[in-house]
C-alpha cells in the first residue's frame, strides 16, 4: 500500500471507477462479495451494485468499507491517497485493445453524463406540468 498522490496509476480516478477500487481493495483482503455484504450489514446485490457502479454507498458505509480494507475513504473515491499499488507488471495490450478500451470508458462516461441531464429534464418537465396541468 502506499500513499499514492499522482494521477496516472492503477487506480487513479483516470483508470479505474469507485467500482473497480472497491472491488480490487476488496479482493485483496481476501474477501468474497458474499463475506463483505455479510460484515458491512447489506445486501449482496448492494455490493453488486457498488462494484458494477450503479449505486453509490452512504457515507456511513463508505467509512466502514474504508476501515475494513484498509483504505483510505479519498482512495476509494478518486483513486488518491492510502489504497492499492495495483499490480506490479501491468499487462501489455494490443494497441488497438487500448484504444478501444479508452473509447469504452469515454462512452461509459458520456452515457452517464446524459442519464444525468435526462434526469434533470425530466424533473423540470414534472414540475412544468406541476404549475400547467393539460
Amino acid at each position: 500500500m502506499t500513499d499514492e498522490s499522482t494521477n496516472g496509476g492503477w487506480y487513479s480516478e483516470e483508470a479505474a471507477t469507485f467500482g473497480d477500487r472497491l472491488a480490487g481493495a476488496r479482493e485483496a483482503a481476501g474477501m468474497t462479495q458474499e463475506d463483505f455484504a455479510q460484515r458491512l450489514g447489506v445486501k449482496l446485490k448492494t455490493v453488486h451494485g457498488w462494484e458494477e457502479d450503479l449505486r453509490e454507498p452512504r457515507a456511513n458505509k463508505l467509512q466502514m468499507m474504508a476501515g475494513m480494507l484498509n483504505v483510505s475513504i479519498m482512495w476509494l473515491l478518486t483513486g488518491r491517497g492510502e489504497g492499492l499499488d495495483g499490480p506490479v507488471e501491468p499487462e501489455r495490450l494490443d494497441p488497438s485493445a487500448e484504444r478501444l478500451l479508452t473509447d469504452l470508458r469515454k462512452a461509459r462516461t458520456d452515457a452517464q453524463d446524459l442519464a444525468e441531464r435526462i434526469g434533470r429534464m425530466e424533473k423540470r418537465l414534472r414540475t412544468l406540468l406541476k404549475e400547467n396541468p393539460l
